[in-house]
């Protein structure tokens, strides 16, 4: 295995031009929905957003208000993207919004739009009648949070989770890809260092993604 100082040296040599780095960062700011920053980095660096930068504020829209807990203006605003669904994408902003009734002690209309919207979607499918008995579980608690896997459904990070499951769906809808180059390389990048580090043994590696230096794993 090459000592640190080599591997430090062949990392500095690789070169990434300034275009490439910029394209990288406005395709974050696309896929994520950023207009407002995606515009003024066009104009900044010159680098083309390569989609219609008005098309962005629905999607972000939709975005802010599935993580603000705003289900109906998100399901006016998803509806048109939503013909060719499958049952998941259906399910999971229907399950949303029962969650958010439940945040809300609204028993009544939970109980009514999981027996309307979700049931009949999870009757023969074994995965989301889990889902579905796992939600309702919340009512059977005075506080729905401390219910087995009720932080969680309760969580922001579970709003988060839907909004970005349905601004995938939109961005593939426009022909675009799911996810976020950067997002997609990281992701290859600590696969390609768990592997490296399985069949080699330790190597730097960069386990700080803010800094982005490589150092010995041990």
């Amino acid at each position: 295995m090459s000592s640190s100082s080599a591997w430090h040296d062949r990392v500095r040599g690789v070169v990434l031009t300034k275009a490439t780095m910029n394209s990288v960062v406005m395709n974050y700011l696309v896929v994520e929905g950023h207009v407002e920053a995606a515009e003024a980095f066009q104009k900044e660096t010159g680098t083309s957003a390569g989609h219609d930068l008005s098309s962005i504020s629905n999607r972000r829209v939709m975005r802010m208000s599935l993580e603000g807990g705003d289900l109906p203006t998100a399901l006016t605003l998803a509806e048109q993207y939503l013909g060719d669904a499958g049952p998941e994408l259906h399910f999971a902003l229907r399950q949303q919004q029962l969650l958010e009734l439940i945040r809300h002690n609204e028993v009544a209309a939970a109980i009514g739009l999981a027996q309307k919207e979700l049931a009949p979607r999870a009757e023969k499918n074994s995965a989301l009648r889990a889902e579905l008995e796992r939600t309702m579980l919340l009512l059977a608690f005075e506080e729905p949070e401390s219910s087995p896997g009720g932080a969680e459904l309760l969580s922001q990070r579970q709003r988060q989770r839907t909004a970005s499951f349905l601004n995938g769906w939109v961005l593939a809808a426009e022909g675009h890809e799911k996810e976020a180059s950067l997002c997609m390389l990281l992701r290859r990048l600590h696969w390609a260092q768990e592997s490296l580090q399985h069949r080699c043994g330790p190597f730097p590696r960069i386990s700080n993604f803010e800094e982005a230096l490589p150092r010995l794993s041990r």
